[in-house]
């Protein structure tokens, strides 16, 4: 079979299309099966002939929202910022992609107020109209938040609390969740402590371009996944028939794919995985065209592609090779350096009463916390009987680096195994 090109709109077949659409004529006026077309409900295509063809997936093949159809992940946007009552701070932002959400619900916590528009099903119920069991109506809310929740595999941020205000005063005191989406614009307005508002700046001034891209390829067949701060999803996926048949195609073609998807998406480095010589071959490819993206790439072998493929990357450890610039990297080499300092008992101290010691006594150069455990103490868990706030105030007061700690990774299950917190130290303490 051929395979169909669907075009979504202007702006990403500006961006991917030439080429793909200088083929799909030059199918066409060969008698070739292919197709530009329109996308479908189902997504698929016909070809000239009646016949249904496979569709091509460009770009973000499993999550077009999350790539922005094709396009590089753009950053956190602070849409205003100004003074709430009673002191706090009033932030609208607008979340540009998942990672942004993922932020958010590290910065978020009870008792702030959160603005939003929203869906609400409305109880109607007076002398002239019996319960119909509600309408959705459209209406704008502020909540004043008792619990956040990250749903990742939903891509959304789920906001709850009171009604504090609203654009309809009978809903007031009613509990409601915001459903928050990426391009979402969301108001918070609370009192932001340093590292909260240092994160938000932080997603905002992030650059477009992820840090690691791990390409996967085997014949007929590629996939191109970013790591993100919460995980790794599939960017891209491309299949093209090789090998002999009517509809075989040459593998540069494949190649071609797959390598315009790397250079649009321009990470730091590429991990370039797969069984057998088609990634190698694929190399060659890009040192042939991209050779900057060549420059980057490195080879792993794996039995599979696609998300398989990529769960042996990151089972094998390739990863952490090559991510020598991102956050994974600087946090194992912080918990790498706390655990030869335990060892040798020298300039190190781990556990909260003991870093809340070593913050009075302004001796941490380098706070280590992790971000589960800092949210949660903030929540009033309060696992600790020392406030981790005075120990953050602290630290950075002094001069001292605050580093949070992601708990999806490694070095971060090794930090909360000392307890959650852990200090470098400017000097040993007796």
């Amino acid at each position: 079979m051929g395979t169909s090109v669907v075009v979504r709109d202007r702006e990403f077949a500006e961006t991917w299309g030439a080429s793909a659409v200088a083929r799909t004529a030059g199918d066409a006026a060969e008698g070739r099966p292919g197709t530009l077309e329109e996308p479908s409900a189902s997504g698929g295509g016909h070809s000239p002939d009646g016949r249904v063809t496979p569709k091509k997936l460009v770009g973000a093949a499993r999550n077009d929202k999350l790539c922005g159809r094709g396009q590089r992940p753009s950053d956190m946007r602070i849409q205003s910022r100004g003074r709430g009552e009673e002191g706090r701070t009033r932030l609208t932002v607008v979340p540009e992609n998942v990672d942004d959400l993922w932020h958010l619900s590290y910065v978020l916590e009870p008792g702030d107020d959160v603005e939003g528009d929203t869906n609400r099903r409305i109880q109607r119920d007076d002398d002239r109209m019996r319960d119909t069991g509600g309408e959705r109506e459209h209406i704008h809310v502020t909540l004043e938040v008792e619990d956040v929740e990250f749903a990742r595999f939903a891509n959304r941020l789920r906001v709850s609390g009171v009604i504090v205000g609203c654009s309809r005063e009978d809903q007031l005191g009613h509990h409601h969740t915001l459903n928050v989406e990426e391009h979402d614009e969301l108001t918070i307005i609370k009192h932001f402590k340093p590292d909260q508002m240092e994160r938000i700046e932080e997603a905002e001034a992030a650059a477009e371009n992820p840090d690691v891209a791990i390409a996967t390829v085997e014949e007929g067949e590629a996939h191109v996944h970013t790591v993100a701060q919460y995980g790794t999803e599939e960017y891209a996926s491309f299949t093209r028939p090789t090998g002999k048949g009517e509809y075989a195609r040459p593998r540069s073609e494949l190649f071609d794919e797959l390598s315009e998807a790397l250079f649009h998406l321009d990470p730091d480095a590429v991990i370039l995985a797969g069984p057998g010589f088609t990634k190698g071959d694929a190399l060659d490819h890009l040192e042939e065209e991209y050779p900057d993206v060549a420059s980057k790439t490195t080879t792993v072998d794996t039995a599979g592609v696609g998300d398989r493929g990529v769960h042996e990357v990151l089972k094998r450890g390739a990863l952490e090779d090559v991510q020598t610039e991102t956050r994974i990297a600087r946090e194992a080499e912080l918990i790498d350096e706390l655990t030869e300092e335990m060892a040798t008992g020298e300039k190190s101290t781990y556990g909260p009463e003991a870093v809340a010691e070593a913050a009075e006594f302004g001796a941490v150069e380098t706070l280590l916390v992790l971000d589960d455990r800092l949210r949660g103490e903030r929540q009033g868990e309060r696992e600790w009987n020392v406030d981790v706030d005075d120990i953050v105030t602290s630290v950075e007061r002094q001069g001292g680096d605050v580093v949070v700690f992601s708990g999806e990774f490694e070095p971060g299950q090794r930090l909360k195994n000392l307890g959650g917190i852990a200090a470098l130290l400017r000097y040993r303490l007796e």
